[in-house]
Formats: structure tokens, C-alpha cells, sequence
């Protein structure tokens, strides 16, 4: 569907979109550019059928679509990350046996690569958890085979096939049906701050993907592989609509997206807002790089209404509103 409005607050209009162009189905559109001529660059998630027979599980894959008459209709431009590896039919998680999915797409501030921020749901449980890839603003036109994956501190993986090193590792392997393991992060690079900033959900400890809660992580100044270690901004009771999943903030600044915001933002999960953002540049104990600790067990005291400190990095405080 494509939904248009004079303002976030506004009366939403949604038609559908003409999708008969597009080789991959099912797919949910969960990114997407729009170029200073118009033309709309989407990228989406597909789960493919009979993965593992009658099971039901699927491997996500991501891909790209291009859109020249505003997202009336979409153009594929074919599958641009995929998994390398094998489907593991006995996952417990109860909807993935591998797989690459549940993302978002960020241009850098010098408008050089398009960077993927996506979960990586099978393999070794080393690789898994949120992996970082990234694509050539010159190459959008034609993504496909020019992905690369970050590994091991390189950019030099392929997209499709390719390993992968989180940038927030899984705790418990997806296979496993008590996985523990951050999934679906939001990035936006903030103007306030001069960082990014990713709002992730985390899903621990039992069967069924439940949602534990929501994260936030800063990015070192403006580097995309050094954040600091996330930090619960809303617990399951928190959250009206259940199963609470897709945390997002879109800016409510002049040129203000889900991928650019300033000081104040509005909060989104489930695609409804209840919340306000704000976001305060203070660091008073440090240079707010704090990089996160791998070992370490996410913080998972949440956000009260008002402010929550943030010792040695950026803050963010919050409030409901009706």
C-alpha cells in the first residue's frame, strides 16, 4: 500500500500499489529513498515458501525495488542479501530456520553507501544477532551482487552468501527456542546529536518471539561500527499494542523522515505513537562513545516517563502523549 498525508497528524489516504513488475512475493516494503527527481528506491523483505516443507519455517531474504511514478508502482531490481547458510528445518524460534531479514536502510551523511542494518538469524551463533552492510549510492540503479557485508572489521563479504560479524551479537542462538538476541533495528542519523541513533526489539527468553522490550544505542560520533551499549527505553507493559514489535521515530523537524531526526521526534511502535522523543547532547562522564561490551547483559531497566541519564553518552528522555 502507499499512504500519503499533508502531516503526520493528518487524515492518511492508502491506495494499493502496482506490484506486477515484482518477481518476489511475499514481501513487506521496509525501506525506501527518494531521489532529488522523484524516482523511489524500495528495499523489502521476502520470505519464500517451502523452505522447510510442511513446517512452515521460511529464510528471509532482502531486496531492492525502484519506483519511477512516486510508489504508484514498483519495479524489482532482484534479491540483494541472502543468507549462505543452510536452512536448519529443526529451528525452534517458530518462524525462521535462517536467513536474512527485518531491516532498515540509512544513506551516510556523504551520500557515498547506502548502509543496511538487518538481523542475521542463522548460522554459527557468533555471526548472528544485527549485522551492517553496505551498497554504493552509484550502484542503487543496479544492487544486485554489489552488496558487501561487514566482516571481521571488512567490507569485502558478498551480499549474497557472504559472513557476517554482528554489530550486536545474539546471546542465544535463534535455533534455540529460548533465543535471546536483539532483532528489526531503526536507524536514523540524528541532527541534534551528529550520530546515529537505533532503536531495536529485543526477544528473550522463551518460545514464540515474544517481545521483551525496546532498545536505544548511539553511535560513536559518526561511525556505524562502534555504538554504545543498548539500553531498555520501553518494557512490554509499556507498549498499548501487542506484540509490540518495528520501533521507529519519524522527525517532526523541516525535512524531518524515519532515517533523519532532530532534537524531537515522534515514537512509533506498530506503526501507532503514543510517545515523544527528545534527545539531549550531553555526555558529562566521558565522549559518549562507550562501545559496547559484548559480554556484557543488556541493560534492561526501562525508560520511566521523564528523563532516564545516560552516564557517558547521549540522553533521551520521554513522555506518553494521548
Amino acid at each position: 500500500m502507499l499512504s500519503e498525508a499533508t502531516s503526520l497528524f493528518s487524515f492518511w489516504n492508502s491506495q494499493p500499489v502496482d506490484v506486477s513488475k515484482q518477481q518476489y512475493r511475499p514481501l513487506w516494503m521496509e525501506a525506501a529513498w527518494r531521489d532529488e527527481d522523484g524516482t523511489v528506491f524500495g528495499w523489502y523483505h521476502h520470505e519464500p515458501g517451502g523452505v522447510c516443507g510442511s513446517s512452515g519455517l521460511t529464510a528471509p531474504k532482502i531486496g531492492a525495488a525502484v519506483s519511477h511514478d512516486g510508489g504508484r508502482s514498483i519495479q524489482d531490481l532482484g534479491i540483494v542479501l541472502e543468507s549462505g547458510d543452510r536452512a536448519d528445518c529443526g529451528a525452534k524460534n517458530g518462524f525462521f530456520a535462517t536467513g536474512h531479514g527485518d531491516f532498515s536502510v540509512v544513506l551516510d551523511q556523504s551520500r557515498e553507501y547506502f548502509y543496511f542494518l538487518f538481523t542475521n538469524y542463522g548460522g554459527p551463533v557468533e555471526n548472528q544477532g544485527v549485522v551492517i552492510a553496505r551498497l554504493a549510492f552509484a550502484d542503487r540503479f543496479s544492487p544486485a551482487g554489489k552488496v558487501q557485508k561487514y566482516y571481521r572489521g571488512l567490507w569485502e563479504e558478498p551480499g549474497l552468501g557472504g559472513q557476517t560479524s554482528p554489530i550486536f551479537p545474539a546471546r542465544q542462538a535463534w535455533q534455540q527456542s529460548d533465543a535471546d538476541s536483539f532483532w528489526g533495528p531503526s536507524i536514523h542519523w540524528n541532527t541534534h546529536l551528529g550520530r546515529y541513533v537505533i532503536l531495536m526489539n529485543r526477544s528473550c527468553c522463551k518460545p514464540g518471539w515474544p517481545q521483551e522490550g525496546v532498545y536505544v544505542t548511539f553511535s560513536a560520533e559518526g561511525r556505524l561500527d562502534s555504538w554504545t551499549q543498548p539500553r531498555k527505553l520501553l518494557s512490554l507493559s509499556q507498549i498499548p499494542i501487542k506484540p509490540g514489535y518495528y520501533p521507529q521515530v519519524i522527525g517532526l523537524e523541516e525535512g524531518g523522515t524515519d532515517t533523519r531526526a532532530g532534537k524531537v521526534a515522534r515514537l512509533y511502535v506498530m506503526g501507532s505513537s503514543d510517545w515523544e522523543m527528545e534527545f539531549s547532547a550531553e555526555t558529562p562522564d566521558g565522549d559518549g562513545s562507550d562501545p559496547i561490551d559484548h559480554d556484557q547483559t543488556p541493560n534492561d531497566t526501562p525508560l520511566p516517563e521523564g528523563a532516564l541519564p545516560q552516564s557517558g553518552r547521549p540522553r533521551v528522555s520521554g513522555k506518553r502523549i494521548p
